[in-house]
């Protein structure tokens, strides 16, 4: 796995519609994409799919979902938190098709460790996002590699 760039983005007040501590298998094997495709996104992440997560309590509360205008009606079915305006720092982690190095314990420290190295400070407490969007990371490259983008809210 190797960051092949960092930008910085900035939202508006989002919600996370999708559903909290499910696994990705639950998700394609249940459809539940099927209707939060059916609804306009947040324009900042078009139409990608989203594992979140930030610290409630002491302890690391996990999301699956996609990312909507603040105000989205939510469908029966599902949770949403709010998200207030927000400043990430996306890293763009490339590796090959299926890698487990995107999901990784030293792959967050090193996204930390880039980031510092540019200036930027992680929002602690904040959220954490994996961002699956089309065609990067679903579409290898001519190496076999895609891109998974990797945001931390920054201060």
């Amino acid at each position: 796995m190797k960051i092949v760039d960092i930008q910085k983005e900035s939202w508006p007040g989002c919600v996370l519609i999708g559903k909290r501590g499910t696994n990705w298998g639950e998700w394609w094997s249940n459809g539940w994409f099927e209707p939060l495709e059916k609804m306009p996104a947040l324009p900042e992440n078009g139409d990608a799919y989203i594992g979140a997560v930030r610290i409630v309590n002491g302890a690391p509360e996990r999301w699956i979902g996609m990312y909507f205008p603040a105000g989205t009606a939510v469908p029966e079915g599902y949770e949403a938190v709010d998200i207030s305006a927000t400043s990430y720092a996306v890293c763009y982690l490339q590796a090959k098709e299926g890698s487990g190095d995107f999901y990784t314990m030293e792959t967050h420290q090193a996204c930390l460790d880039a980031l510092a190295a540019q200036g930027y400070t992680r929002s602690e407490g904040d959220w954490c996002f994996e961002r699956c969007n089309c065609p990067r990371y679903t579409t290898p490259d001519e190496n076999g590699n895609v891109v998974l983008d990797y945001g931390i809210a920054i201060e």
